[in-house]
């Protein structure tokens, strides 16, 4: 009984058996719907975030199969539709372009293997409950990270709508290299990329309201607006057949092999895990920060919520089971969850049915793909990740934050010039260093009385009462190793320049923690006060810090009082300002 306890506190709930009894007819229809438009949708997306990350074309598909179906079961989100990403697939290629060569075997063997690592993590995250950990990145920095990579990314699909060779893990070095190949630009690939890259565009914002004028209705113009990329790749490849472009120099995807996803296995050498396992872990935690942003933001739009450690787990899930049917990395997908949102999916479910419509694409359609430019894929790719670029937070954290301005900068210059793991790594550490350099000067502000009522205000920007025989001084951030030296300094400031003062009263309304540390200094400070003839109080400690401190020598013997409120020690302190 016991041990069945502890496991049911290790391992969270399904939530399948919470929406799953619920199940009706009219959640059918919404998630059959919802799973047949994106469907649609993920074809072109899988076969093209496959080739981003350097694999053959099939393993998009088979890396929207297995994923899918383990989400639907261990998934908080209602609508989160997992498969392979842009981002991800770069940091894949980025990965394992190290130890192999693009398009062989060893190269999807160790896409297999950065799978496997990447669920395994996820899994272990999820059951230790690691889930906060997301919280270290900021906003801030993903947002530059992001556009970072979607630009990076679309750099990197030049050289396929150019039609010429092209290398580099990052700006600088794809740009040298596409300058060095002008002169050997391809202009029917060229035509072809630049045309579907239009086109794409256009429907993105222009086929809705033209279809709508015909008179379809909102939903089903919608619906056929998605099909866009589809309708691309249907055209150029009907075209590349029928006038034999192939024979004109235009590279095609070619034979796309057809059947079912195949069981594979990672490569077992611990030599290799441990070069993967720095990137696996990069990836493990920017998938999950793109899939938690996007399942929150859904969730909240219909009163329901997302449970991270629930969501850990059922990614590492989804990405073992990549791993197990020939396919790589996978997370949440912000468009492709967008719109299984707008097209009604109501349960996870919908990934079940989409799963479905992946696999009998992955049997029968795949011998029609035989023909499709390559040209082709590269713009869809480009159209995607450009919606991720938002460089209005630069504009944004300069007016408010120069701190978090500095840490989009640096991430965005990182990931563009050195390449994603790096920038990424910039930008973490960056963020976290300039967090400890904030928090290791805290804001201190003496107080006064405002008078006629019991509120205590900052002396610079109001006008109190204070008294020269009373420091009441609020500090304005947990008290921790990084700044404690800071207060000290402080106090020792203002007793040297305040011949009659008698009592320094700290006011911890904000302190929500006291380390060691600090708990130090609080004992020094008291002891220099005491010599000094001054006794040193707090006020209004918060109900967990002053548990902690009850059971210190410091509680004990500090040489003045603790009082309930501030006021209450100024009553008793300075009767006169009361």
């Amino acid at each position: 009984m016991q041990t069945t306890r502890n496991w049911s506190r290790l391992l969270p709930s399904l939530p399948i058996l919470q929406w799953g009894r619920a199940y009706k007819r009219e959640t059918l229809l919404g998630d059959g719907v919802a799973a047949l438009i994106v469907t649609i949708m993920l074809i072109p997306q899988s076969l093209a975030y496959a080739m981003l990350a350097g694999l053959p074309a099939e393993v998009g598909l088979y890396a929207s199969v297995a994923p899918l179906l383990l989400y639907s079961v261990l998934g908080s989100s209602r609508v989160l539709a997992v498969g392979p990403v842009a981002v991800v697939s770069l940091m894949t290629a980025a990965a394992i372009g190290q130890h192999a060569v693009p398009g062989t075997a060893q190269y999807w063997a160790v896409a297999i293997t950065l799978a496997f690592l990447s669920g395994v993590l996820l899994l272990a995250m999820g059951l230790l409950r690691l889930g906060f950990l997301a919280n270290f990145l900021s906003h801030p920095v993903i947002s530059g990270f992001i556009s970072a990579s979607g630009m990076l990314i679309a750099a990197s699909q030049l050289k396929t709508l150019l039609g010429v060779r092209a290398d580099g893990q990052n700006v600088v070095e794809l740009g040298v290299s596409l300058l060095s190949q002008l002169g050997q630009v391809h202009g029917l690939t060229l035509l072809i990329g630049a045309a579907t890259v239009a086109f794409l565009f256009w429907v993105r914002s222009g086929l809705k309201p033209l279809l709508q004028r015909f008179g379809l209705r909102p939903r089903a113009a919608d619906v056929l607006a998605k099909t866009g990329p589809v309708a691309a790749i249907a055209v150029t490849t009907l075209l590349t057949w029928a006038l034999d472009w192939q024979a004109r120099g235009v590279k095609i995807v070619g034979a796309v092999p057809q059947g079912l996803p195949p069981f594979t296995l990672p490569l077992w050498d611990l030599g290799l895990w441990q070069q993967l396992l720095l990137p696996a872990l990069l990836i493990s935690v920017v998938g999950f920060v793109e899939s938690v942003s996007v399942g929150q933001t859904l969730a909240a739009k219909r009163r329901q919520r997302i449970e991270p450690d629930q969501e850990l787990v059922a990614l590492g899930a989804s990405n073992l089971s990549a791993a197990f049917s020939g396919g790589f990395p996978v997370t949440g997908g912000f468009a492709r969850s967008v719109v299984n949102f707008d097209a009604g999916a109501q349960t996870p479910a919908a990934g079940v049915f989409t799963a479905v419509g992946i696999l009998l694409a992955s049997l029968f359609l795949t011998p029609a793909l035989f023909y499709l430019p390559q040209a082709t894929l590269a713009a869809t790719i480009v159209v995607a990740v450009l919606s991720l670029v938002d460089f209005s937070i630069l504009r944004k954290t300069w007016h408010y934050a120069r701190s978090d301005f500095v840490a989009v900068l640096a991430t965005l210059a990182a990931t563009l010039a050195v390449g994603v793991e790096m920038g990424l790594i910039v930008g973490v550490g960056l963020s976290l260093a300039l967090y400890l350099y904030r928090t290791s000067r805290p804001h201190m502000a003496e107080v006064g009385l405002v008078a006629g009522t019991e509120h205590f205000r900052n002396v610079l920007r109001h006008t109190v009462l204070v008294s020269p025989q009373v420091l009441g001084l609020r500090v304005d951030e947990s008290l921790y190793f990084a700044n404690s030296r800071a207060l000290e300094d402080r106090i020792n400031s203002e007793v040297a320049k305040r011949p009659g003062l008698a009592h320094v009263v700290l006011l911890c309304s904000a302190i929500n923690d006291i380390d060691a540390s600090a708990l130090e200094s609080l004992e020094a400070i008291d002891q220099r006060l005491r010599d000094a003839g001054l006794r040193l109080h707090l006020s209004e400690v918060k109900g967990p810090v002053m548990d902690r401190l009850k059971a210190t020598e410091f509680i004990r013997e500090l040489s003045g009082r603790v009082f309930l409120t501030h006021y209450q020690a100024i009553t008793e302190l300075a009767p006169e300002l009361a």
